[in-house]
């Protein structure tokens, strides 16, 4: 376990290895977090959650550092408004790296110790499973933060813009009770449990992604205006937004489409899978192909079929409990239930998810707006 908590910690700080103290600074919206924070904050959970409980000799690193790298945890006391966490420039970066040193080292010794305590396993494993969703966030944020400069900033290939080209064939999923949600051994957040019998119709899924070059021929088929594909809500989103495009697009007169990546901006690749796009603009899109969005139900069943884990992908359904879903007892009862309301579940992975870090019964979920995380979508029917 220490060596696997070593590693997940080292990659976290391997995703800032090719920045400059400048960008750890950076938020330019409200859903974007700096990386300084996330440094921060994946180490205030595994200090808060797991030394301060069950390391008897621990002494707190800063006393003020629970306001500053709390996220959302209500119990835990106040917090940091988290528009304005980019506010700070102190504690440095390099302080920052002192206290993930010092949490890592009393970890190192917690961990030698050897207790046998199952509440701490489960909690030290759910500090592991939460640092790997920061991984992922990192990147995103730091692409939303870079995206609005003009100077074509490169850091890191992802293979963002790479062609995956597959000829898109229908998979029929014949109606009867499925299972879904997660059961047996190995780790799950707790919004996967509750396995449950779900009766599906028959339906049809794309075993491919939508791509680039369908989704610009949306675009020039007038997709953006008109109305009649989109939700009321989408609309006026749409309007005060002066959405036109997935994020990151531009129109060259002269060469076309063009995206930016992490490795800097790309003409767009036709056959790479279209990202960056919210549920509003999914949903439209299916209803101009004449298709629909699958079920996070249907996408479940039909997963071990599908060529998935490149991007996250939009379902039609609510983020809400299974039958049975029970909030864990304390803070950690915050990690997932209270954001049941005004969210959409997305199914897979995407190319920034750590390898060990998806199953077919993840349930990652977002507001129907947003668009900075690596989101696409396949089709159904």
């Amino acid at each position: 376990m220490l060596e696997r908590y070593n590693e997940i910690r080292q990659q976290t700080e391997n995703i800032c290895a090719p920045l400059e103290p400048e960008d750890f600074v950076l938020q330019p919206m409200e859903d974007v977090s700096p990386l300084k924070w996330h440094l921060a904050h994946t180490t205030w959970f595994f200090e808060t959650f797991v030394l301060k409980p069950f390391h008897t000799k621990y002494k707190e690193y800063h006393e003020a550092y629970d306001f500053l790298f709390n996220s959302y945890y209500e119990t835990q006391g106040t917090r940091t408004v988290r528009s304005e966490r980019g506010y700070l420039s102190r504690p440095t970066v390099r302080e920052i790296l002192e206290y993930r040193a010092y949490v890592d080292t009393h970890m190192a010794e917690l961990l030698e110790m050897k207790l046998e305590n199952n509440l701490m396993d489960d909690l030290l494993e759910l500090g592991l499973q939460h640092e790997q969703q920061h991984q992922e966030l990192m990147y995103t944020d730091l692409k939303y933060s870079f995206g609005q400069n003009p100077l074509d900033i490169k850091v890191v290939e992802l293979g963002e813009n790479k062609d995956e080209w597959q000829k898109t064939d229908w998979i029929t999923i014949p109606e009867g009770l499925q299972t879904i949600g997660f059961e047996g051994e190995g780790f799950c957040f707790d919004n996967e449990l509750g396995q449950h019998k779900v009766y599906l119709e028959e339906f049809s899924i794309a075993n491919s992604l939508v791509r680039n070059v369908e989704w610009a021929e949306f675009i020039e088929d007038g997709g953006y205006e008109k109305p009649l594909l989109w939700h009321a809500d989408a609309l006026a989103w749409l309007k005060k937004e002066n959405i036109y495009a997935p994020l990151y697009w531009e129109n060259n007169e002269n060469e076309g489409w063009s995206t930016y990546t992490l490795n800097g901006r790309k003409l767009l690749s036709p056959d790479a899978a279209v990202m960056h796009i919210s549920f509003y603009e999914a949903a439209a899109y299916a209803e101009w192909a004449g298709k629909r969005l699958p079920t996070e139900f249907e996408w479940e069943a039909a997963a071990d079929s599908l060529n998935w884990g490149r991007r996250w992908e939009w379902t039609n359904s609510a983020y809400l409990p299974y039958p049975r879903f029970e909030k864990p007892k304390g803070a950690i009862g915050e990690y997932n239930g209270k954001f049941m309301i005004n969210q959409m579940v997305l199914r897979g992975a995407s190319l920034a998810t750590a390898a060990d870090h998806s199953r077919k019964t993840y349930r990652n979920f977002f507001p129907p707006t947003a668009r900075w995380q690596f989101t696409g979508l396949r089709l159904a029917k």
